[in-house]
């Protein structure tokens, strides 16, 4: 099956080189605008997002978010953020006191989060522009904080860099349907799928064609994949902070 919007959604790929030219206001609007479109817990529309533009900001988002350069050269930068702080004021208008105690809280606003970036990614597309997800803004929540002025219950989830693409980004190859699609039950039986993706992502060359020992196997090599890739990443410790800063942002997590 295909479509236009099918096809804008297979076309995606990060974009992280981008044209200087600056984005109107206009058509900054017309991308939130459409973000707010999106499913939302309740209708609570728990988030906000701040854009930047300003140049001394955004090269001090790319020094907070790892040193990545693009992050100062996109002319746009969307700070996502989990909102409880409007909340706040509308239980005050009305005579309520709110609930924020509890990790299923904070947990509506991360989820609106993700579903609203994802509608400005997409209409952001659909207007010729490139986007880049940046969660490296968790590496030094407290000092993007202080940079945006963000009040208590407000968190920022993830930034999202968008501009002109540069040139046209690369399409990675995903795993395959059936390590992700589930019948019914949960389908452990994984291994063949995993491993194909594994060759499939290697002749990609996105992983320079380096060669790893064989777990198991001493003495065999074999090409640096997304298997190695993705096990070296989930088994180091990262941003164990994280608990410290949402609660001092007002998050408890009970």
């Amino acid at each position: 099956m295909s479509n236009p919007t099918l096809d804008l959604i297979h076309a995606h790929g990060s974009v992280r080189a981008y044209k200087t030219d600056p984005l109107p206001d206009a058509l900054i609007e017309t991308i939130v605008a459409a973000a707010q479109r999106a499913s939302s817990s309740s209708n609570l529309q728990a988030y906000s997002v701040l854009a930047i533009t300003d140049a001394a900001k955004r090269a001090r988002l790319a020094e907070l978010c790892g040193k990545q350069i693009f992050i100062a050269q996109a002319p746009l930068f969307l700070a996502w953020c989990a909102d409880l702080a409007r909340l706040d004021r509308v239980c005050a208008l009305r005579g309520f006191t709110q609930v924020t105690e509890y990790l299923e809280n904070f947990l509506i606003g991360a989820l609106d989060v993700g579903i609203t970036a994802q509608n400005a990614a997409l209409a952001a597309e659909s207007l010729g522009l490139g986007i880049c997800y940046v969660g490296s803004i968790r590496n030094s929540p407290r000092e993007v904080i202080e940079l945006l002025g963000l009040p208590r219950l407000v968190f920022p989830v993830v930034g999202m860099t968008i501009g002109y693409p540069e040139r046209a980004p690369t399409i990675r190859p995903r795993l395959p349907l059936n390590a992700i699609l589930h019948r019914e039950r949960y389908n452990a039986d994984q291994d063949r799928a995993l491993r194909e993706y594994d060759r499939t992502m290697a002749a990609t060359g996105i992983y320079e064609h380096r060669q790893v020992p064989v777990p198991g196997r001493p003495g065999e090599m074999e090409e640096y994949g997304w298997l190695e890739h993705c096990a070296r990443r989930v088994s180091q410790v990262t941003r164990a902070f994280m608990r410290e800063v949402l609660r001092e942002q007002g998050f408890a997590l009970k």
